[in-house]
């Protein structure tokens, strides 16, 4: 049973809310998964740097084809958390080299979240936006801390999953404000983004022909009881940096949500090993925010 289908069957009987979700069924099974004003240019990027066998070329001229997206790409690479030589560099061909194709998709994507912020279509969603930008930046930076120092998992990756990690959320919001019976309705609306967004995430990403591991990551950064055989992957990396940025200002609270997460028992952390990531890594993570634009 695919996404839509799934949500379709299960869509909750409250008027505001079943209206909502039977018009969401009926988009993703159409496949018009575009978020408003999200820039074309940012989801080609990700296509592109789907393929294995890209080239540099083509990543090089499909960056610079967007000017504010090349000036963004040279603004990361310069940036304090990302320049490791501290040499500036003016072209986009060595930024691009600097930063390795990851990198440069997470770039693609806080590219376009600042464009959101001051999209006209989305007038009056900005406070938001800004804030499901401001988590995802701080989800971003957590989870590439903790694939550093804790699994053999890719940084940049973790880093591009964080990012990612609440594209489902966007979307169900620049969608909830055409209903506004259910909008309105915090309760209502926060159940139908707690039930679906995963899922509304999955098939985005499967639309933007994600790699499978981001994909799943993504998908399951919420389930706390999820067992797997094997290392740490990048699922449990995402969940542990998604309960960071939840609980890194209320450090008295995590032994209680550490209780049954099997990501943290993988990863061999505790709470005392989870507050030192937050107090070791505070400027670190501040600086990939900033370098993240947030």
């Amino acid at each position: 049973m695919n996404t839509a289908t799934q949500i379709a069957a299960a869509a909750p009987g409250e008027g505001g809310a079943f209206e909502f979700v039977q018009a969401l069924a009926r988009e993703l099974s159409s496949g018009r998964i575009e978020l408003p004003s999200f820039p074309d240019v940012a989801i080609r990027v990700q296509r592109a740097l789907a393929d294995d066998d890209v080239r540099p070329d083509t990543i090089v001229r499909l960056v610079g084809s967007e000017p504010a997206l090349a000036a963004w790409v040279l603004r990361m690479s310069n940036s304090a958390a990302l320049n490791v030589s501290g040499r500036q560099v003016n072209d986009l061909r060595t930024a691009i080299t600097r930063l390795g194709f990851n990198v440069v998709r997470s770039a693609a994507v806080s590219f376009a979240m600042s464009q959101l912020t001051r999209a006209e279509e989305l007038k009056g969603l900005e406070q938001p936006l800004s804030q499901l930008w401001k988590r995802s930046t701080l989800v971003a930076a957590m989870s590439n801390v903790v694939a550093k120092k804790f699994a053999r998992v890719n940084p940049d990756t973790a880093l591009l999953a964080g990012l990612l990690h609440g594209i489902g959320r966007l979307y169900l919001l620049t969608r909830a404000r055409n209903f506004p019976a259910l909008f309105g309705d915090a309760a209502a609306y926060g159940q139908v983004v707690s039930d679906w967004h995963t899922n509304v995430a999955k098939a985005i990403l499967e639309n933007w022909e994600m790699a499978d591991e981001i994909v799943d990551a993504v998908h399951g950064h919420d389930q706390v009881f999820r067992e797997h055989d094997g290392p740490p992957d990048l699922t449990d990396v995402l969940l542990v940096g998604d309960l960071l940025a939840s609980f890194h200002e209320w450090p008295d609270s995590l032994e209680l949500n550490l209780q049954g997460v099997q990501a943290v028992t993988r990863l061999d952390l505790d709470r005392a090993g989870l507050e030192r990531i937050i107090a070791e890594s505070a400027s670190e993570i501040a600086a990939l925010r900033q370098a993240l634009g947030h």
